[in-house]
């Protein structure tokens, strides 16, 4: 369909559904709530501007550290001019728009939000990365590739998503969970919790089933909630060929015959171990040639981890990195199943591979008792505001399949699982790219040498 004949406020190609398939929970489905998200929080800064009001003092810290930096001063000026301009959609224009509408974010819990859609009648989405929303557009630019890869300026926003999860988990932050319209448990929120993924109270572990918020005293007791072992069964359980869903995800990718070095700057995003593993020569060594499996989680997911084979977990890594670097492109493909073509938005979903990389993640080296398996490494990628990737296991500790591994704290988030050469994986007839999948559910099975 041509810019020419879409309708206002119009990103997305015609879905029977009405829901984004590879954007889902990352973008709201309908754009006349991206537009009212953005439009609220300019006139949010407009206000607090007039007002001559001050920046919370990690919002302040976080503009310092840029305007204290010539560089990264233009740069962040470059962004703001060079990012799209899509018609009928605000945009945040200036680094005071963005800093101001941080303020109201960073200390609010993410909710559902409420606009009107064309013909005037209320339509609503949860938004459960809301940070993402502001710095989708910038992103997508050649000044913000420089920029956000700079550890000074990574630094400076952690420490703004660090103040901003230290209140999610306050009791404060449980305001949102309520049934009203701007609830987590109001009817159509609710209804987006569990599509596809089963009735709440059966699925998750409730504190309190009864009460409207389902006993979570904070949005991240919400967020990080652990699943009913009933609802999540181990697939095949005593199969030790079965390689088992890590998370609860959609398949993004799987690449075989994986390198060392490869070029993961370019637009096919080729992954190279020796990056991937946080330049660790002898962990690397042990992958080339071998298998990796890809996909990602949204906001509306379960957020655990869980072991995807029996064994011993060897070592544990953490790596930080960035947030909403993403590799600039020229918007969505051809075959874009839910944005139209060369829609500028959702860069960060199309920069998945690099994000094993450049984002902030988790490694976990398991050494499966089935040697058709071999070694294996878990990576939690942290994506936009996922500034926490938790491990919850130790070095030496045996897992069996199923158990809990790590979590990551609010936000959206990828992962990925590293085979070696050795591990002759044939992945299920359910993988396929663009597909959810639940968690302890079979992901592929490995032939005997």
């Amino acid at each position: 369909m041509s810019t020419s004949t879409r309708k206002p406020n119009t990103y997305l190609r015609g879905r029977p559904t009405g829901r984004l398939g590879r954007y889902n929970g990352w973008l709201p489905a309908r754009p006349e709530v991206y537009a009212e998200f953005i439009k609220h929080h300019r006139q949010v800064g407009k206000e607090r501007r007039r007002a001559r009001a001050q920046h919370l003092p990690v919002v302040q810290q976080f503009a310092d550290t840029i305007n204290n930096d010539p560089e990264m001063s233009v740069l962040m000026d470059q962004i703001f001019l060079q990012a799209a301009k899509p018609p009928n959609l605000d945009t945040v224009d200036n680094l005071d728009e963005l800093l101001y509408a941080m303020d109201a974010i960073v200390v609010a819990a993410p909710k559902f939000y409420n606009a009107k859609d064309e013909n005037g009648n209320i339509i609503g989405e949860p938004i459960g990365v809301p940070m993402l929303l502001l710095f989708d557009l910038l992103s997508n630019t050649a000044a913000a590739y420089d920029l956000f890869r700079k550890p000074a300026f990574n630094d400076a926003l952690k420490a703004v998503l660090d103040e901003w999860g230290r209140y999610l988990t306050t009791t404060e932050s449980s305001n949102v969970l309520n049934n009203s319209e701007e609830g987590w448990f109001g009817d159509v929120a609710l209804a987006s919790l569990e599509a596809g993924r089963g009735d709440f109270n059966s699925t998750y572990v409730c504190p309190d089933p009864n009460a409207v918020s389902r006993g979570f005293q904070s949005w991240d007791a919400f967020f990080t909630r652990e699943v009913q072992p009933q609802a999540r069964p181990v697939d095949a359980p005593t199969d030790k060929s079965i390689i088992h869903n890590a998370c609860e995800s959609t398949t993004y990718n799987i690449a075989y015959e994986v390198k060392k070095h490869d070029q993961f700057w370019l637009k096919a995003q080729k992954y190279s171990l020796y990056d991937m593993l946080n330049k660790d020569d002898q962990m690397a060594d042990k992958f080339v040639g071998g298998t990796v499996y890809q996909a990602f989680l949204s906001p509306q997911d379960y957020h655990r981890w869980h072991a995807p084979v029996d064994g011993t977990v060897v070592k544990t890594v953490q790596v930080p990195g960035t947030y909403y670097a993403v590799l600039p492109d020229a918007g969505a493909e051809e075959d874009d199943p839910d944005l139209q073509p060369g829609d500028p938005h959702g860069a960060l979903i199309r920069s998945q591979g690099y994000l094993n990389v450049s984002s902030a993640r988790s490694l976990i080296y398991i050494q499966a008792d089935n040697p058709d398996i071999g070694l294996i490494c878990f990576i939690g990628i942290g994506m936009a505001e996922v500034s926490t990737c938790e491990i919850i296991v130790e070095e030496g500790q045996k897992v069996k399949t199923g158990d809990q591994i790590g979590m990551f704290h609010f936000g959206g988030s990828s992962h990925s699982i590293i085979f070696g050469p050795q591990s002759k994986v044939t992945f299920a007839d359910v993988i396929e790219v663009d597909k959810h999948n639940l968690v302890n559910s079979i992901l592929a099975q490995v032939a005997k040498a």
